[in-house]
């Protein structure tokens, strides 16, 4: 969908998404969805670190069973995006992700009520499922409630909030782990339930966008959209699927990295911590710079490309740190999580204004729930292709997995083009790209 002239311009509120009020931002709407995911990434910041450990250490559960759970639980995730949508279409993106936010709430503070393998298995399934149906809401939410000429940038500056309430949680969450007493644990596991609380009891008070409101009352004649079409939306689903490869990036720093480091390289342990502080950093002081200037069609587009080949470098210079010192080891590992972090914000970035500019807006619910279930599913997939190619083959293993990031990120232009030619089919004009927007 080529960006309307409605959506290029902006009033003098919508000018910077994040300029800032004190230390919120000014935008009242911003200022409260700033609130509910600092505290809401704060309390899953805490939990990350030791819920494993709760079932197994707590518990008693066996580590593998629970991998296998969670494993259940997570592709269970991945078909909740798509009715999640379909469910904010129908009934409001507001309405509904308040609901799976209070849901997932209560089936995270089931946790502290298991004592067996059958209960731990259904309240995972159901505390994975319902957030990640939440998650899938949620970009359907920022579409009805933030202003299109800025919330790409306004989702750039909550991730920015994002990585540091999970950075100060998992810093919290470490007294839990030295006390390591069931206590502490299940005091951890209730403030991340609560957290759940602010979007449930929040998020249907947040008013309308004034491009929604003015789209609530259709004029006459026009088109009814077909809510279903985004599961058969083929370009889309094509440029879904690209940002699914480019997604897998996510799982070197937390799966890739760590292996690679203790299996193949010199570097000692405590890199990977300090690849992880690295990328936390850099991606709270580069995401909003780089949404800003992936906010049309053609700069994310240019921006996917430049990832995908950026994430291409990365891979090769992670491959140079076999065999090094482990001096040189860190330093080159150092070195590949930088360019990762370029990556990385350059994607995220040009993933969500093509999420939405390409979607029908009139959909947006599955479309938003079609987009995220294609990161839910790269997310998922990343583990196995990272250590089937890079951990398992050493150098060739990340020259192919390389390829395929690269390879992802050139293709999305094509995709675009298709697109924006199929979206006729909406009654839209169809204008074609810029010359130059691919690296």
């Amino acid at each position: 969908m080529t960006t309307t002239p409605a959506s290029r311009t902006s009033g003098p509120r919508e000018e910077r998404a994040t300029r800032a009020g004190g230390l919120l931002p000014a935008d009242p709407v911003l200022r409260v969805a700033t609130v509910l995911t600092a505290a809401n990434s704060l309390g899953n910041g805490l939990y990350l670190p030791l819920g494993i450990l709760y079932f197994t250490r707590i518990i008693g559960l066996d580590a593998t069973a629970v991998g296998l759970g969670m494993t259940l639980a997570g592709l269970v995730g991945v078909v909740a995006g798509v009715p999640a949508g379909r469910a904010a279409d129908r009934w409001g993106a507001r309405r509904t992700g308040a609901l799976l936010w209070g849901g997932t709430g209560l089936a995270t503070a089931a946790y502290t009520l298991v004592h067996s393998y059958a209960g731990f298995l259904i309240t995972a399934v159901c505390a994975t499922g319902l957030m990640a149906a939440s998650r899938a809401v949620q970009g359907a939410v920022y579409a009805e409630v933030l202003p299109a000429a800025t919330r790409v940038e306004a989702r750039a500056y909550l991730r920015m909030v994002t990585n540091v309430g999970m950075g100060l949680g998992g810093a919290l969450g470490a007294i839990a782990l030295q006390l390591d007493t069931r206590d502490a644990y299940m005091a951890v596991i209730l403030l991340n339930a609560l957290s759940f609380a602010g979007p449930a009891v929040l998020l249907p008070r947040l008013p309308l966008a004034p491009h929604v409101r003015e789209r609530a009352a259709p004029a006459a004649g026009a088109p009814e959209a077909d809510r279903w079409r985004a599961v058969r939306d083929l370009p889309f689903l094509a440029v879904t699927g690209l940002n699914t490869v480019l997604v897998v990036q996510y799982t070197l720093s937390e799966v890739g990295l760590p292996l690679w480091i203790v299996e193949r390289t010199e570097a000692p342990r405590w890199t990977a911590a300090l690849l992880m502080v690295v990328n936390c950093v850099l991606v709270a002081l580069l995401q909003v710079r780089a949404a800003r200037r992936s906010s049309q069609v053609a700069t994310a587009v240019r921006a996917m490309g430049w990832s995908g080949l950026l994430l291409a470098a990365a891979c090769a210079v992670y491959a140079l740190s076999a065999g090094l010192s482990p001096l040189w080891a860190v330093l080159s590992l150092t070195a590949g999580a930088v360019v990762q972090v370029f990556a990385e914000v350059l994607s995220a970035a040009g993933g969500w204004t093509l999420g939405y500019e390409l979607a029908d807006a009139r959909a947006h619910g599955v479309y938003q729930g079609v987009f995220s279930t294609g990161m839910s599913a790269g997310m998922m997939a990343g583990p196995t292709l990272v250590t089937v190619t890079a951990i398992a083959h050493g150098t060739l293993g990340w020259a192919v997995l390389g390829a395929v990031f690269a390879a992802a990120g050139l293709a999305v232009a094509p995709a675009v083009r298709w697109a924006q030619r199929d979206g006729a089919w909406r009654g839209e004009p169809v204008q074609e790209q810029p010359s130059g927007v691919t690296p």
